[in-house]
């Protein structure tokens, strides 16, 4: 079992049911979260007797790397594969405010988005707690810096591998583990509403960020599968008890593709849908994959959306593109390598 799927208080139990005092699990922590080792053979202030149990029962390997690719922006896309002979994606976008990884949760994905390369390989499995925090170890270590911000937003639905999400926020953001602030990390779905629901009644502090990328079902329906099941009105009832419960703000993600969803009556539409709320926009030049059709919003209209948007007060950004010259879209690498 890989052991950074246990979470402080299960180290613990384990250091206790080894005749071990409490303090030996803050030990390891610190040799797995803070010097981030690569055998158990260099803890080497734990008890010969400990670092035995630890290496009867437990690995620190969880990845490997197959493949890196580095962007002329300092973007870094790592296809790794895991114990089981499966591939995953990390990549790391280089920011002025620090360094900040998009994780994957899942072996492939079930919600088939029309325009990402993810879906086109359906789920095999849920990764575990630790599978999704040695991204960020393996990631630093490659970059030989910290990782400052984490979003969940790389193949496969959080929302649908829920415990194990959970998890993994619970160890980065522990003071003793990776100490990754509450608010520097961000959990994005496409829109699992009882999810939702459920999330919004947690305590975090963790951004919630709703994948929408149209204002009504139409398009919405042709870009995500999964609006048939939970349509666009129930997504944004969703975004609606959230707000209430959770009392903070929704980031809306709101990906610009050419001549379909990033017209100036979409945009009205648009804000129609989400005026009064407490969301922010973030306008996304749409990655091409060959592995999709659609094309980006041309630059023109990119600006008109935007502008639309600002005039009717509704909070919005326009996301700076980066990564495109090394396929950094979702899934693309993996689907590509495969």
């Amino acid at each position: 079992m890989l052991i950074y799927n246990l979470t402080h208080a299960e180290l613990v139990s384990f250091v206790e049911s080894n005749n071990h005092k409490k303090f030996r699990a803050d030990q390891i922590w610190n040799w797995l979260y803070k010097q981030k080792v690569q055998s158990f053979q260099e803890m080497n202030n734990l008890p010969d007797d400990l670092i035995l149990a630890l290496e009867s029962n437990y690995t620190l390997k969880a990845l490997d790397l197959v493949l890196k690719h580095t962007s002329s922006d300092g973007t870094m896309k790592a296809l790794y594969g895991l114990n089981d002979g499966n591939l995953i994606e990390a990549v790391l976008m280089k920011q002025h405010y620090g360094n900040s990884i998009c994780v994957t949760t899942q072996v492939g994905c079930n919600i088939g988005c029309s325009f990402c390369a993810s879906g086109l390989l359906k789920k095999k499995r849920d990764l575990n707690a630790g599978e999704i925090i040695a991204q960020i170890i393996e990631t630093e270590r490659l970059l030989g810096e910290r990782i400052s911000y984490v979003v969940v937003m790389g193949i496969g639905e959080p929302f649908d591998n829920y415990e194990n999400l959970l998890k993994f926020l619970s160890t980065i953001n522990h003071p003793k583990g990776l100490a990754i602030g509450a608010r520097h990390i961000t959990v994005s779905t496409s829109g699992i509403v009882p999810k939702i629901k459920e999330y919004a009644h947690m305590g975090l502090q963790v951004n919630l960020a709703i994948s929408l990328h149209a204002p009504n079902n139409e398009i919405r329906s042709k870009l995500m599968k999964i609006n048939k099941s939970y349509p666009i009105e129930e997504v944004v009832g969703a975004i609606k008890y959230y707000l209430s419960v959770a009392k903070r703000r929704v980031t809306i993600e709101y990906i610009m593709i050419d001549g379909l969803n990033d017209m100036e009556e979409v945009a009205l539409e648009l804000v129609q849908l989400l005026k009064g709320l407490n969301v922010y926009v973030n306008l996304i030049p749409y990655n091409e994959v060959i592995e999709a059709d659609y094309k980006r919003s041309k630059l023109e209209n990119q600006l008109k959306f935007y502008d639309i948007l600002m005039k009717n007060k509704i909070n919005v950004t326009l996301r700076k593109e980066q990564g495109h010259d090394i396929n950094a879209a979702c899934g693309q690498l993996r689907s590509q390598h495969l």
